[in-house]
């Protein structure tokens, strides 16, 4: 399957600036991909032309901007494999769709005693909601661990499953690792013991196709910005018989189905999670977004991604003294690195100077950065606009870092 990364690239007018006067060299598509722009223009497309609030007017403009909104969804539940375009929930992000669940879901099936399961490789946002519950409910988070390649251990994570269990939440692709789990053998185990799974997709949805039928998942997240979408939308998907039982999130505006001064009744999925005007905008790029990797095909970038990320391992086993932190046999091409006698953020710092964007830190996962006893990392995260050169200025500037180090 041909994949040609010089077209993409033309798509993305950001990837031809300058960055302390070298060519920009992105790599930090995991924190947040940079936009092409047919999902700028349909933006614009919307505000210039079609603007108003929607669901509400009975003129031409708002039922322009309704159907581009509701265009949108539909594009997002075919991409998910979803049944029902009812079970497509417009968020801020995957961060908000899980705290979401968890606070109309699990705190009303969780209970003293009970126990949430998780992994070490989560990130904060698929974690700390859990934690929090856990701490409120009298409850016990339970993490499943993961081997020194960062693969979880999946006969761990089947034993910790138990009658206890009300909930487990596993991400589709680490943040910090890139491994890519193996979901529908961990769906097939939380469906033996009656678990239901939620699917933190943040970091998988723009390397791979997803479908929650196959995954046999009960919730599934992801974030617009991460997808080459804006920021500021997300998507809970969630099946609809677990929706419909299930409280609002928020109260307010658009969710109702009727108000008195003495009671509130509350409208069906999707409108009951959708309190307030949304973000019009960035819910019509996402599907902006959808339909351009949809149109390259997301099986060949997932080939190309994987050719480049072996061109990077094998080019990074170049620089002494340099190790990648997470080295699972199916993984996204992310790559954590850690250099002997060298801080990630002075690594960061000196790829900086020539022009190369990584990220250092913890990457909201400091469970994993205590699992691997580093305080941080600086991380490299490849998309489908990166190619051959990218990789090269990175190992370039590893070098550069290391000769100022020496």
């Amino acid at each position: 399957m041909s994949f040609d990364v010089a077209a993409v690239r033309r798509d993305f007018p950001i990837l031809s600036r300058e960055v302390r006067g070298k060519p920009l060299v992105f790599l930090d598509s995991a924190a947040s991909a940079q936009k092409p722009k047919v999902v700028v223009d349909a933006m614009s497309d919307l505000y210039l032309a079609h603007y108003a609030n929607v669901h509400r007017g009975v003129y031409q403009l708002s039922a322009e901007a309704t159907d581009m909104l509701e265009a949108a969804r539909d594009k997002v539940a075919a991409f998910l494999g979803a049944k029902d375009r009812r079970e497509i929930i417009f968020v801020r992000n995957a961060t908000e769709a899980l705290n979401l669940v968890a606070y109309s879901y699990a705190r009303h099936h969780v209970g003293p005693g009970d126990e949430i399961l998780v992994t070490h490789m989560e990130h904060h946002a698929n974690f700390v909601p859990w934690q929090v519950l856990c701490e409120e409910k009298g409850a016990t988070l339970r993490v499943a661990p993961i081997d020194d390649r960062g693969v979880l251990i999946l006969d761990e994570f089947e034993k910790l499953l138990s009658p206890r269990t009300k909930l487990a939440a596993v991400a589709h692709v680490s943040n910090v690792l890139g491994t890519i789990n193996p979901m529908r053998p961990i769906a097939a185990r939380c469906r033996a013991a009656g678990v239901p799974l939620v699917v933190d997709g943040a970091q998988a949805v723009p390397h791979q196709k997803v479908n929650v039928q196959e995954l046999d998942c009960d919730f599934y997240t992801f974030s617009g910005h991460k997808l080459f979408g804006p920021s500021g939308v997300g998507v809970l998907w969630g099946r609809a018989e677990l929706l419909e039982a299930m409280p609002p999130f928020m109260t307010g505006g658009s969710m109702i189905a009727s108000v008195t001064l003495e009671k509130t009744t509350f409208a069906d999925i999707p409108q009951r999670f959708e309190a307030g005007t949304p973000d019009i905008g960035c819910i019509v790029g996402l599907g902006a977004a959808i339909d351009y990797v949809e149109g390259l095909g997301l099986d060949a970038v997932a080939q190309y991604e994987h050719e480049l990320l072996a061109y990077a391992e094998e080019r990074l086993a170049e620089v002494p003294g340099l190790r990648i932190i997470g080295t699972a046999p199916q993984k996204a091409a992310v790559l954590s690195l850690v250099m002997d006698d060298v801080h990630p953020h002075d690594l960061g710092t000196i790829l900086d100077t020539e022009g190369i964007a990584v990220r250092t830190g913890h990457h909201c996962a400091q469970p994993l950065m205590e699992r691997f006893d580093v305080p941080a990392t600086a991380r490299a995260s490849l998309a489908l606009y990166n190619d051959k050169s990218d990789v090269d200025a990175l190992v370039a500037g590893l070098l550069h870092a290391r000769e100022v180090f020496a």
